[in-house]
């Protein structure tokens, strides 16, 4: 990060007041986890659930804070030992802090967010526009209220486009992220049904992704698919110009894919933006394209070459534990997609897993867990999967958690009982069940919610450690 005077800070986050015998100290580091704090660095303490920062304390000065944020008046600050900054809330001046730094460095900002995808969104989209800038993109799953900031004020200071990928549970989350951000090119991949249970539908989920508009900048650009009528229903009033651009399959949008081909490693389609050059994506599903496009249509706005971005493209990484394929110890491949899911998203995989030719496979297999946070509707979700799900392309299916038992009903009547296997909440039963199954040619897909925990299946199986 670019190095920050102290006094910078103290104005950026409001403070009620602050101790120090150094007024021209230089912070070099900002960090809220006390094991990663260095010399030179301000130390964060957050406060949630049963945690308070603010007893890690002495081991920040260990490892060799210089400065603090405080916010427990009833508690005295070690001030000999380091400067104090006081303020009310220590995350409300960490989210300022970023917003300061954001403004300092000054970076084009790309916002994305989305029901499914917006991870992989941003990891494409990075690496295509590194084809022409300096990028810093959020590492991980970095995207709530706490890693929206810490990404922004870990930017090195020559950054020249900043990635920035935002997710919500509520409404209002969002809002806050890109009045943090200030994104000047603002894109949602999907409308989908994730966090059903707390924002009741997909108008309301609609709603909360589209207040991503609010914290835009004024003439910024909206990148949106273009088969969702959501989005212009639930458009939020926004009192300054933008731009609007889509992406879809259809002529009529702004950036479109045509000719998709499908293979069990990668998929190739081609695009309005450059048809004398294929495109090829190093990861399974035609779904996976959309991903891509919005990748595309932010390089294009930003004038990268489109021929070294869709080189670009062909390299990137997908981030751990998403369609991820590795090898089972009885030497059958695994695609481990178990960190996330929602309706759209098992949906397709499963139909991708179906309709993909696989050289030399005994069986596929799907080994599905519970989706999370669908509220009323879960039951009736998970029943409707079974519409993708046939004996003739997907030979056996394991079925896991408490949701799964629905889809487990509607299955019995197309699978033998030998072919179909449910457990609801033992992982040991349902690894025992895969290891006398698995054979050394089969295809096998692991799906679910992060929270269901079918990585510890992916480990038994594979050996890789998962997080």
């Amino acid at each position: 990060m670019k190095s920050l005077n102290l006094m910078e800070i103290v104005k950026a986050v409001h403070a009620i007041d602050y101790t120090t015998s150094d007024r021209q100290m230089m912070i070099e580091q900002i960090e809220f986890d006390s094991r990663k704090v260095g010399p030179n660095t301000l130390f964060i303490p957050l406060t949630g659930g049963t945690t308070d920062g603010h007893d890690y304390i002495d081991m920040a000065i260990e490892q060799g804070a210089t400065a603090t944020l405080w916010s427990r008046p009833e508690v005295e600050a070690p001030s000999d030992k380091l400067a104090i900054i006081l303020v009310d809330d220590t995350l409300q001046a960490m989210q300022d802090l970023a917003h300061y730094y954001r403004t300092l460095v000054n970076p084009f900002v790309v916002g994305i967010t989305g029901s499914n995808g917006k991870t992989t969104s941003k990891d494409m989209t990075a690496m295509a526009l590194s084809a022409k800038y300096k990028v810093h993109k959020t590492q991980g799953n970095y995207n709530n209220e706490i890693g929206l900031p810490y990404t922004i004020l870990s930017m090195p200071e020559d950054t020249q486009v900043l990635v920035l990928e935002m997710g919500m549970s509520q409404l209002g989350e969002i809002e806050k992220l890109s009045k943090i951000a200030e994104p000047n090119i603002a894109a949602i991949t999907l409308i989908g049904e994730s966090h059903m249970e707390h924002l009741g539908s997909r108008q309301g989920i609609a709603r909360a992704k589209l207040e991503i508009l609010k914290g835009m900048k004024e003439y910024g650009i909206f990148i949106f698919p273009a088969n969702e009528p959501l989005i212009s229903d639930e458009m939020p009033e926004i009192n300054f110009p933008i731009y609007m651009r889509s992406f879809g399959f259809d002529k009529d949008d702004d950036v479109f894919a045509y000719d998709i081909v499908e293979e069990h490693d990668k998929t190739l389609f081609k695009t309005n933006v450059d048809e004398n050059v294929i495109c090829m994506i190093p990861v399974i599903g035609a779904y996976n394209v959309s991903n891509a496009l919005v990748a595309l249509s932010i390089a294009e706005v930003l004038d990268v070459p489109m021929e070294q971005a869709i080189f670009q493209l062909a390299q990137f990484k997908l981030t751990a534990n998403r369609l991820e394929w590795l090898k089972t110890y009885q030497g059958a491949r695994l695609l481990n997609d178990a960190y996330n899911a929602s309706p759209t998203s098992m949906r397709a995989v499963l139909q991708t897993l179906s309709t993909v030719e696989m050289a030399d496979t005994n069986r596929k297999i799907a080994v599905l867990g519970d989706i999370r946070e669908l509220g009323e509707g879960s039951e009736q979700f998970h029943r409707q999967l079974s519409e993708v799900i046939s004996p003739d392309a997907i030979e056996e299916v394991f079925l896991f958690g408490p949701n799964m038992r629905y889809l487990y009903e509607e299955l019995q009547k197309e699978y033998a009982s030998d072919k179909l296997f449910y457990e609801e909440d033992s992982h040991e039963n349902l690894i025992v069940a895969l290891n006398a199954t698995i054979k050394a040619d089969d295809v096998v897909l692991v799906k679910s919610s992060f929270g269901v925990d079918l990585l510890k299946v992916v480990t038994a199986l594979t050996g890789n450690q998962t997080k």
